[in-house]
């Protein structure tokens, strides 16, 4: 039976990052997929490396040819490719352990063609999320296609790397990668992907790391008449792309927009090895994990366990929706109080102190996301999701939906009753002496 995903990464001289990077696809949430491995006719341990990994996980495939480019390399391994969805690497990037699976699950429930979403740019060791569009929707191909006329020549609309593609529709219009030119390959691909695209998603969760170490053109040892040529003749096919996916009159109120392509191209797609506003330490993007506390014995290391994990969850849900994960925590723990309550109470339940949680209640708060009615003369809090909680809630429940299924992963029938029943048992035990 075919895999749902086909991987595929080109692999050139990259033995310095090329362990990270598969290790990092495969040891993924998801596992239906198969990882085509291409090495382009690596001088160094690459390829030893790539046939290490095929001889321990039958989900990985090794191509080896002679070095004929990136592009020739993607080539080939969508000859071979097998399943319904595709998804690129570069071999010095890596991706979060749940990329491919919101990458599905975001083609799945929305019925995409393609699914595009935030990433980290990785400069040195500090790191910083990237993204584009913020509209939580399902676009048509004219809506994308706005929202990528906004800001041309940017990596998030010209890579292949942050996105999840159909190769059915690839296979249909026999799209490639153009052999003949080594600038802007990724983005020409993604043109000619997008005009036979209807059903767009935006996943606004950074699953990918980006390690800014790719030269320029003119780093590549490419003259400037030739990378003028080159520049001009990928504008012309992202001005034909417009004329195209636009109607007449919507072309001509962004023409100017378009023609700004030049401009911004004129950039070569670079990322400034500077401190980005709101970066971070390289580690400290998501929230760490002791890996000792992960197998150590006792109550305390039981909760933990639990606790990571819940958070393994939240967040993403935290991520997309611009939410710090104490945040996104209380908003759980306030969807499980149907009741008004007092501020001690509610802090004793989500085991934060007055302070914090009074911070945190007043950034909900700011964010319209609750309304709290303070009854002094009862000692109590009567707080109301707004519409625009909902949805957050809505995710909050899949994602204990999903926390409950890695947790119970394996289980027969038999043995969910047997333990739903000695919990209940636990439950009126600690009750009785408690209360």
């Amino acid at each position: 039976m075919n895999p749902t995903v086909s991987i595929i990464v080109p692999v050139y001289n990259a033995e310095a990052t090329l362990a990270r990077c598969i290790d990092s696809i495969l040891t993924q949430e998801y596992t239906d997929f198969e990882l085509i491995l291409v090495d382009d006719g690596s001088q160094d341990a690459s390829g030893d490396i790539c046939d290490q990994y095929a001889s321990k996980d039958s989900r990985v495939r090794v191509i080896h040819k002679e070095n004929t480019g990136v592009s020739a390399s993607r080539n080939q391994a969508l000859d071979q490719a097998l399943g319904t969805y595709l998804q690129f690497l570069d071999s010095d990037d890596w991706i979060t352990p749940n990329a491919t699976q919101l990458l599905v699950d975001a083609a799945a429930h929305f019925h995409c063609d393609l699914v595009i979403s935030d990433f980290y740019r990785v400069v040195g060791e500090r790191v910083s999320v990237k993204g584009d569009i913020e509209d939580d929707c399902v676009m048509t191909q004219e809506e994308f296609a706005e929202h990528m006329v906004e800001n041309p020549a940017d990596f998030y609309y010209g890579v292949l790397w942050n996105k999840l593609f159909r190769r059915d529709i690839i296979e249909k219009y026999h799209l490639r990668m153009d052999e003949q030119i080594s600038w802007c390959e990724d983005f020409m691909f993604n043109l000619e992907y997008i005009r036979h695209a209807e059903v767009f998603y935006a996943l606004q969760v950074p699953i990918y790391y980006y390690v800014k170490t790719k030269g320029s053109l003119t780093s590549q040892g490419m003259n400037i008449s030739k990378t003028i040529r080159m520049k001009l003749t990928v504008f012309e096919y992202y001005n034909n792309f417009y004329k195209h996916v636009l109607d007449e009159e919507d072309y001509e109120k962004n023409r100017l927009q378009i023609y700004r392509f030049l401009i911004d191209a004129a950039g070569d797609g670079s990322v400034a090895p500077v401190i980005v506003p709101g970066s971070r330490k390289l580690g400290e993007e998501r929230s760490p994990i002791s890996e000792a506390a992960l197998t150590a014995e006792g109550i305390l290391m039981d909760e933990y366990r639990n606790r990571k994990l819940l958070d393994y969850y939240l967040e993403s849900v935290a991520l997309k929706n611009n939410l710090s994960l104490p945040e996104i925590r209380l908003l759980l723990c306030l969807n499980h109080f149907n009741h008004s309550t007092s501020r001690r109470e509610l802090a004793d339940f989500t085991g934060l102190n007055m302070r914090t949680l009074a911070s945190l209640l007043q950034k909900l708060t700011s964010r319209s996301l609750i309304k709290i009615k303070d009854r002094r003369s009862r000692k109590s809090l009567q707080i109301t999701f707004l519409p625009s909680a909902l949805p957050i809630l809505k995710e909050l429940t899949n994602a204990q939906s999903k926390y409950d299924q890695a947790r119970f992963g394996g289980f027969t029938e038999e043995e969910l009753i047997q333990y739903s029943a000695m919990s209940e048992k636990i439950k009126q035990n600690v009750q009785n002496l408690l209360m």
